[in-house]
């Protein structure tokens, strides 16, 4: 089920560095601020912002991170900053302000779904940081989705990862951000890490929690988009194909607009 990448990273590169700076200067802002996780997607997306010459400010948001996504966050900032003159950087500590949270918010027996929604208000708490700093500065907060996640399983917080202004890399494939990257030069490191939204404090993958690596989502999703069904598929590929169906179903309320009641004309 492995995919290799037939995209043409140097076109892709420029078309996406172009197509940022044509809406930045549409939206009269100065550049872009981006949240660095240590993983691939964040690294790309940054990079990208970077080649506009534009600002671009690169925030550390750990809470209770892990100390390998850390340091491959620190890695990539510090390899972007001698490569780009106009990328800067700043370390926001959210860890004090969820242990806070936590202590003023009634908890669950549930542990699963304490557990999950703590994870996702991780992602929310750093979404309010990027869009503070984006108030400040004038800039566009860059969100770092490729396209399985953001339209495929819906794999991201809602209104945290998701809360974004632009998505430069929505329209790719995870083993197209992973062609991308290693045009773009980013760290060795992140481009062997496992991919993991870093929202436990530990090291789970994303290959964890979906049941699934993105090699095989890919594979599931280009299926379902030919009319292919579960039946049509046994053993592993049958597992594959179910979980994506199952994931992209569920997480439907993500990737569509939010549903408006339209009140009829009558009653107005």
């Amino acid at each position: 089920m492995q995919k290799i990448s037939t995209i043409n990273s140097e076109k892709v590169n420029e078309h996406i560095v172009n197509w940022l700076k044509s809406y930045a200067e549409s939206a009269k802002v100065t550049g872009f601020v981006v949240g660095i996780s240590g993983g691939i997607d964040s690294a790309v997306t940054s990079t990208l912002c970077a080649q506009t010459g534009l600002q671009t400010l690169c925030v550390e948001m750990p809470i209770h991170q892990a100390p390998s996504h850390v340091n491959r966050a620190q890695e990539h900032i510090a390899q972007l900053k001698k490569r780009f003159p106009n990328v800067s950087d700043t370390r926001v500590d959210l860890t004090p302000v969820f242990e806070s949270f936590k202590k003023e918010t009634p908890t669950s027996e549930n542990e699963a779904k304490l557990n999950l929604s703590l994870a996702n208000t991780r992602a929310r708490l750093r979404m309010t940081a990027l869009y503070y700093l984006a108030g400040i500065h004038g800039l566009l907060v860059a969100g770092t989705g490729n396209k399985v996640e953001d339209f495929g399983v819906g794999f991201f917080t809602k209104y945290g990862d998701g809360g974004v202004d632009v998505s430069p890399i929505a329209d790719l494939l995870k083993s197209d951000v992973r062609a991308l990257a290693k045009y773009l030069n980013v760290p060795d490191s992140i481009l062997v890490a496992k991919p993991t939204d870093g929202l436990f404090g530990d090291d789970r993958s994303d290959e964890d929690q979906l049941g699934a690596s993105y090699e095989e989502l890919e594979w599931a999703m280009a299926q379902l988009e030919k009319g292919k069904s579960t039946n049509d598929f046994t053993g592993r590929e049958k597992t594959v194909f179910d979980i994506y169906k199952r994931l992209n179903t569920i997480n439907q309320h993500k990737m569509n607009p939010i549903p408006v009641c339209e009140i009829p004309e009558i009653y107005k």
